[in-house]
This record gives C-alpha cells, structure tokens and sequence, in this order.
C-alpha cells in the first residue's frame, strides 16, 4: 500500500502519464495477452525479476532485454535482465544486446545523452534488420554470429552513422 500510495502521489505530477495499479499475477497475464499496452512498469525488485523474464520470452530471448533500476540520488543500476549464463560461459554463445542496449539506457537514463543513446539503439536495430543473430534467436535464412561478432557488428553499424 505505500508502494500504491507514493506512485499515485507522484503521477499527480505528470498528468501527460497514464497510470493504472496491477496485482502481480494480472500484470503477468497481461503482458502475455498484449504487451504493447505497457510503455513502463514500476514495480518493486521481486517482481519485476520475474515479470522481466516473463518479457523477455515475447522478445524471443532473455539476451535481448536492458533493465534499470534507477532513483533519485544517482544514475542508477543498469543491467541486462539475464543473469551471467554459467553454462555457456568462454563459449562465445551470449547474445550482447541486452548489455548494449543497457549502456543505451545508462547514456539516455544515467546521464542525460539522448543522442548517444539513440545511436547505440539504432546501431542494434541495424544489426538486426540486417539479418545477424546469435544462438538464442537464430532462425533460417538469417546468419548465425557469437557474442563477439555480433558486438562487431553493432560497432560497424555505429561507425557508420553520420
């Protein structure tokens, strides 16, 4: 209730902004049913883990996901939503957008570079539109890259923007 009551105080300050209060298990329902519906969720760090994996498997892969957690008194924390992936760890099969696009949201969220951002988001974009996928989201008639390339590759779309 505190959580409801001090989100509700502060959406009085952006009248522009929709807000709406969710119980955990609807939300989930939710995001599965339409996700398009949600711009943002503010939740509390539990819920949010599983609501961000839950997330990520309509993107196609955890790999593909930049998280924050962010306040008032400092850049914040920002992250993939993917944990460290023991398993494939030296094997060159991570995909790293969810870490690039994290470095996105630091420039835009962090620290006030919109710009920045922009092309960082653009240059994985790129990289997408031009067929390149790691393991995790591959699928015939696309090229099949590792962590490494696929970093490459979003490097040379960014060297390419003008």
């Amino acid at each position: 209730m505190l959580w409801r009551k001090r989100v509700t105080a502060i959406a009085s300050e952006f009248p522009d902004v929709e807000l709406s209060h969710m119980y955990v298990d609807n939300a989930s329902m939710q995001l599965v049913r339409n996700p398009k519906q949600f711009d943002t969720i503010v939740t509390n760090n539990s819920y949010g883990d599983i609501l961000s994996d839950e997330a990520s498997m309509i993107t196609g892969s955890i790999g593909m996901l930049p998280s924050a957690s962010v306040g008032e008194s400092g850049p914040g924390l920002f992250e993939p939503i993917h944990g460290s992936a023991p398993d494939i760890a030296g094997q060159d099969k991570a995909n790293p957008r969810a870490t690039i696009l994290s470095a996105a949201m630091l420039l835009k969220y962090g620290l006030g570079t919109e710009n920045a951002a922009k092309r960082i988001e653009t240059a994985v974009t790129e990289t997408l539109d031009n067929g390149f996928r790691t393991g995790d989201i591959y699928s015939p008639g696309t090229t099949l890259v590792g962590c490494k390339r696929m970093g490459e590759e979003v490097l040379k779309a960014l060297d390419s923007q003008k």
